[in-house]
């Protein structure tokens, strides 16, 4: 998959727990956003056993039947034949497929699934084992979340040259205000280390990304839900599908301006006809009779253009009438001549 956006901006669409453990309704989100016009739908891998200590706390204690945070990645677990079944599903939707890892066990079970992309969670930037689990050539995108440029640059140049990269921006608040997205950064992060950037997005709404796009973002991650009131506490940072429609729409839009720069310094050909309806003309006031002078006060600038147009206006002032000008008429230098 090219990552240089040369196929304009992918739109991913985050699962990520939203499924609550419940495969059938993982399922559901790949029709949804395949519905909605994502190309990726993502998710992430648990396997408690391999990334947590039964010590972990609690992000936000949202779960009633999960007495820690272990219990709960233990819950968010499918297996192998699960795995396989999401993959196969979204490829039949033409959804590419993509994850965040939590272990190394996480890569060796997806590799063995079947996988698209894969996610490096902020969280995960300096966990150099993952990093090198990776398989080369395999397509990654690298959250900055919870890291500075320095913190930043070890796994960039770990996947520089062997991983096609895209590194997003993100900022880890759920949700985001508008002031912390570092919008500004999509372009300081792609100068910063030559490399296509996006933006990771989690502030629940679509104006966050289409922004991102218009300053040449080469993929949105957003969290998606079936509804505002669905459980989980990623719900206040994540789209609907009807949002995501929007957002895949403003995007398509963006990518085709974005695939058509402007040149200012011409007119192009289909405005003509819009400068000769909207332009103006120099008119008469009045009656001018042959041989005299045009006055301030005997013109004025009058639409469609056509005529003596309205920079020339100050050529005109001084000049002789050749003949009779009823008023109204849109002059032009046929009607004049040099004292």
């Amino acid at each position: 998959m090219a990552l240089d956006g040369t196929v304009g901006c992918y739109l991913i669409a985050e699962v990520g727990q939203a499924h609550d453990g419940s495969l059938g309704y993982a399922h559901s989100f790949i029709d949804a956003a395949a519905d909605a016009g994502a190309s990726f739908i993502k998710f992430q891998t648990h396997i408690a056993d391999a990334e947590s200590h039964p010590s972990e706390p609690w992000r936000v204690k949202f779960s009633r039947q999960d007495e820690t945070r272990f219990d709960y990645w233990k819950r968010m677990e499918f297996t192998e034949a699960g795995w396989r079944g999401l993959y196969e599903h979204a490829k039949s939707r033409s959804l590419g497929f993509m994850s965040s890892p939590f272990s190394i066990d996480a890569i060796d079970l997806l590799r063995t699934t079947g996988i698209d992309a894969w996610k490096i969670a902020s969280g995960e930037i300096a966990h150099h084992q993952l990093l090198a689990s990776i398989p080369p050539g395999d397509p990654v995108y690298l959250s900055s979340g919870m890291s500075s440029v320095e913190e930043l640059r070890p796994a960039v140049e770990h996947f520089r040259g062997r991983n096609p990269l895209v590194l997003m921006q993100c900022t880890s608040l759920y949700p985001t205000p508008p002031s912390r997205l570092g919008l500004n950064l999509i372009r300081e992060l792609q100068d910063t280390f030559g490399v296509p950037t996006g933006l990771s997005d989690h502030s629940g709404t679509i104006f966050a990304g289409l922004g991102a796009v218009a300053l040449g973002a080469v993929a949105v991650e957003v969290h998606v839900c079936h509804s505002r009131t669905s459980f989980g506490p990623d719900v206040p940072a994540s789209l609907t599908f009807e949002e995501l429609g929007t957002l895949a729409e403003g995007i398509a839009f963006l990518t085709e301006a974005n695939a058509n720069p402007v040149d200012k310094r011409i007119v192009p050909d289909d405005i003509a006809p819009m400068r000769d309806l909207f332009g103006r003309s120099v008119c008469t006031t009045r009656l001018v009779r042959g041989g005299e002078i045009i006055g301030d006060d005997d013109v004025t600038l009058k639409k469609p253009a056509g005529g003596i147009p309205p920079h020339l206006l100050s050529d005109v002032l001084g000049m002789r009438a050749r003949d009779d000008i009823p008023p109204g008429t849109l002059l032009s230098f046929d009607h004049l001549e040099r004292p």
